[in-house]
């Protein structure tokens, strides 16, 4: 008789997934996570009882404590980042992760990792519009807003919304492999991977005009972008030194003058690829940034993807009113 086994082997168990819900949850992530999930997996939900996320209405399988028998916990967008999650919540997380759980956030859902300690000492995203109060809220975190999502090994957060998918797909290709990752991307018609980060998307907006000293300053410079400012000659026209300049500007703009500067210039670069035919060259002049080679290397550097990129993703196409009825 033959020492070997000749009867196939059993297939392995599929890996266990648990989304974490309690109400205040963002449902776009909790959909997201749920149908990325709802194949290849083994997936359970898990809520201290019904669950109401915004209109819709949700019966968890399990109760809270069941996070810790997962392989994987997702923790979907917290809605209201000004109010703190659950204590229930947070330390079921922590206690799925103290387990041996991979736990990962989606959007503002890393609030919750946060307050349960899980994000401390460690890089972290979230929405954009919410990275300097995560970072202000637990200044323990790295947080980092220019990603659409960090993997640290047993701890994940993801940038906002859309970028829910870019995790959940990167969980999978850990999990399954690029082929399976690819399969699940085709079937919700998204790229598989995206390129750049979430810089791409966010806007920066000239702080508003109020009672502070470089209130006329900002319109001025807007108006000036396709020359070559400097430090002094923002000082000069503040009518102060570049070191009290300095000072102003990081109290109204949280950032340096030239990093501002810097800021704007690339924004007005976009909005010309958006809604131009401008070459390089052109936009260079017009941002101030002087030669097209200049512009796409600060530009890659800032927003995450080429200017050609930017472009062909954000263009706007011009729309032509349909003609009169006869």
């Amino acid at each position: 008789m033959d020492s070997w086994d000749a009867r196939p082997a059993a297939p392995s168990p599929a890996p266990s997934v648990a989304l974490a819900v309690t109400d205040g949850m963002l449902h776009f992530e909790l959909a997201v996570a749920y149908e990325v999930f709802s194949r290849d997996y083994d997936l359970t939900v898990c809520g201290p009882g019904p669950v109401r996320a915004g209109r819709f209405l949700l019966e968890p399988d399990h109760g809270l404590d069941r996070l810790r028998d997962a392989r994987t916990v997702i923790v979907p967008g917290w809605a209201d980042v000004d109010v703190a999650p659950p204590a229930a919540l947070v330390d079921a997380v922590r206690a799925a992760h103290e387990a041996g759980a991979r736990v990962a956030s989606l959007c503002t859902g890393a609030f919750v990792l946060a307050a349960a300690g899980l994000l401390d000492g460690r890089r972290a995203t979230t929405h954009w519009a919410h990275t300097d109060v995560l970072a202000a809220r637990h200044p323990r975190v790295t947080v980092d807003p220019d990603v659409l999502y960090v993997d640290n090994g047993s701890v994940l957060t993801s940038a906002g919304k859309a970028a829910a998918l870019d995790l959940c797909l990167h969980l999978v290709r850990l999990d399954h492999g690029s082929a399976v990752a690819n399969t699940v991307a085709r079937r919700l018609v998204v790229p598989p991977h995206r390129d750049g980060g979430q810089a791409q998307f966010v806007t920066t907006p000239v702080p508003a005009p109020g009672n502070h000293p470089l209130g006329e300053l900002f319109p001025w410079v807007m108006a000036r972008l396709d020359r070559p400012l400097t430090v002094e000659d923002l000082a000069r026209r503040a009518g102060m030194s570049s070191r009290h300049l300095a000072r102003h500007f990081h109290a109204v703009t949280g950032t340096t003058p030239l990093r501002w500067l810097l800021a704007q210039r690339i924004r007005r670069a976009q909005e010309l690829l958006e809604t131009t035919d401008d070459g390089m060259e052109t936009i260079a002049a017009a941002t101030g940034m002087g030669t097209a080679t200049t512009l796409r290397r600060h530009f890659a550097r800032t927003v995450g993807v080429p200017p050609d990129t930017y472009r062909r993703t954000f263009r706007v196409r011009a729309t032509h009113p349909a003609p009169a009825p006869a």
